[in-house]
């Protein structure tokens, strides 16, 4: 009798199906836009990791704070004890009648998804796989190192302590990113002396710690996905420095954890979204609390965009080390946390994927 033998089932090669994705830089807009019906293996993630990635919260979603009548000395105090308590409880707060023009919100939105909508050959001379000087482009930022990719692209510019070159700067955005970052960091400043007079400290006191002086500017890009419960936008993740700008579409899908539910994060028309890092949980001696957030894959066909700006420490001298701040620590309220060095908080980030506070636990005491 004739035995006939099955065929040897399929090896998936991660790396390699990663690699092959990789050298084609075409991103998930390319997928997305090949028409393709089922998503790749290496972006499928294991049910139990997304298996509660419809949001059950009653939540009405994280707090909204005015800032009309921020430098009001009748009503400032008001406005801080509103960011120190959201900074505490949510580590997620919108907010509304800031200082940056509409225009300006709506011209670097624009600007960024044209660039990710133009043809894949004026992309690709931008496709890197890690940079930390000019204008960079890709999908993934730790596509080799996190167990599952996820569904976006992005640009990514470093714009402070040392500016990039004008002309590093893709032309198709390069005047709104100069307008948007200025106004970025005027808000950023804004904020940190509300955060650092939260804290009880003079209010230039995040600022003259240089805990704002770095500033990375990312257009983040989430096409459409023929299969979105299968995977994420963003993986579930804590922002590993000192607080976040976020400027989203109307297109929804960012969701915060809170209290052990995700919530869905309905964002406002013109509103910016302030979120904390976990560099600022550390420094703050734990009052204020960097939250896991993360991003659906968009089920929708028009994309959704959203421009970030991360600020962090900058001037770093590898001898110094950051930990809480002393007017922070007491017999009562002893340090949380342990000092760091550069190298350290450096390492921690590159050296993996996308996680939750390992920062901190690390330096938990």
């Amino acid at each position: 009798m004739e035995v006939v033998m099955a065929a040897p089932p399929s090896v998936y090669d991660r790396l390699q199906e990663v690699k092959e994705f990789d050298d084609a830089k075409i991103g998930v807009k390319g997928l997305s836009d090949s028409g393709i019906a089922t998503i790749p293996r290496i972006f499928i993630h294991p049910q139990e990791k997304i298996s509660d990635i419809k949001s059950t919260s009653t939540s009405s979603g994280i707090p909204i704070i005015d800032l009309s009548n921020v430098n009001s000395a009748d009503h400032r105090p008001t406005i801080v004890e509103q960011v120190r308590e959201a900074a505490n409880s949510w580590g997620f707060f919108q907010l509304i009648n800031h200082c940056i023009p509409l225009s300006v919100l709506d011209e670097i939105t624009a600007a960024i998804k044209a660039f990710h909508e133009q043809p894949q050959e004026l992309k690709a001379k931008y496709y890197v796989r890690q940079g930390q000087s000019g204008a960079t482009y890709s999908s993934n930022f730790d596509l080799f190192k996190s167990k599952v990719a996820t569904w976006h692209d992005y640009v990514s510019v470093w714009m402070s302590p040392q500016a990039p070159r004008i002309d590093q700067i893709p032309s198709i955005y390069r005047n709104e990113l100069v307008e948007w970052d200025k106004n970025a960091a005027e808000l950023g400043n804004i904020v940190g002396e509300l955060l650092a007079e939260g804290l009880g400290l003079d209010s230039r006191k995040l600022k003259e710690s240089s805990l704002l002086e770095t500033r990375i500017f990312g257009g983040m890009f989430y096409p459409y996905c023929p299969q979105p419960d299968l995977t994420v936008g963003l993986s579930d993740h804590t922002d590993p420095g000192v607080m976040t700008i976020l400027l989203p579409n109307q297109v929804p899908g960012l969701q915060v954890k809170h209290e052990e539910e995700w919530v869905d994060v309905k964002p406002l028309p013109g509103a910016l979204i302030i979120n904390i890092g976990d560099f600022l949980q550390i420094v703050s001696n734990g009052e204020y609390k960097s939250v896991q957030h993360r991003v659906k894959a968009n089920s929708r066909k028009e994309a959704r965009i959203s421009i970030v700006h991360w600020f962090d420490v900058g001037n770093w001298d590898e001898s110094n080390h950051y930990g809480p701040l002393q007017e922070l620590i007491s017999p009562e309220k002893p340090a949380q946390y342990r000092t760091f060095s550069k190298q350290e908080y450096v390492e921690n980030f590159y050296s993996k994927g996308l996680d939750s506070k390992s920062l901190i636990e690390k330096l938990k005491l």
